[in-house]
């Protein structure tokens, strides 16, 4: 499990946080720049890479991913990353389909996942629109992901696909079905809404996420 720290946000170069280096997996199947704007507005250089050696090393890992899960699982194949991201030590924040890529599988694409969340992602039904695009409210928060973050807090979301909820929920969502908006797994995190999208609400949960420190 992680923990808030007591760090600040003060600015540095090199993708650092008080001395903590920030990485956005590069793997193709990323909205990676409106990410690394979205640190560069509280003042942080987030590195873009795909890297093992780099990704390793960095003290915080944000996992993105925009597009269809079979696609993006097939260029985390092709690098070997389906291997190295199970295996990380350090936060890792997986955000919209990286989030859904986590879980065990998703029904779109009949794409096996990472298995990190013990949950399956299916497709809302044509009961609702599709894909669900704009803002609603997350709730039922747990974990220090949501310090400082009221109940019912706008999101913003754009997707197809949910997860269902598991003992690792710590968000939910209402549309058509009441599913899981935010995930975790000791030092993994999923967020199937966009913070980077989110306004204030947004940008506070990726400092709460920069100042996570993994209990030993």
């Amino acid at each position: 499990m992680s923990k808030i720290t007591d760090q600040n946000n003060s600015s540095s170069p090199l993708g650092k946080l008080d001395g903590a280096s920030i990485v956005i997996i590069n793997y193709g199947a990323g909205n990676i720049k409106s990410i690394q704007f979205a640190f560069k507005r509280l003042g942080i250089d987030a590195v873009l890479s795909n890297n093992p050696e780099e990704i390793l090393a960095a003290d915080k890992i944000i996992f993105p991913g925009v597009g269809e899960a079979s696609t993006a699982m097939a260029m985390l194949r092709n690098s070997g990353l389906d291997k190295l991201i199970p295996t990380l030590k350090q936060p890792v924040l997986g955000i919209c389909l990286g989030m859904q890529l986590l879980c065990e599988s998703t029904e779109e694409g009949n794409t096996k996942g990472l298995g990190i969340f013990r949950t399956k992602v299916k497709r809302f039904t044509n009961d609702v629109k599709v894909p669900q695009m704009g803002w609603n409210v997350i709730k039922d928060l747990k974990s220090d992901l949501f310090s400082g973050i009221k109940e019912n807090e706008y999101m913003y979301l754009v997707h197809s696909y949910y997860a269902e909820h598991c003992n690792e929920t710590i968000a939910k969502t209402d549309y058509g079905i009441n599913y899981a908006s935010a995930l975790q797994h000791n030092n993994f995190y999923g967020v199937q809404f966009h913070p980077e999208k989110s306004s204030l609400a947004g940008a506070k949960i990726l400092q709460n996420f920069l100042k996570l420190e993994v209990e030993n």
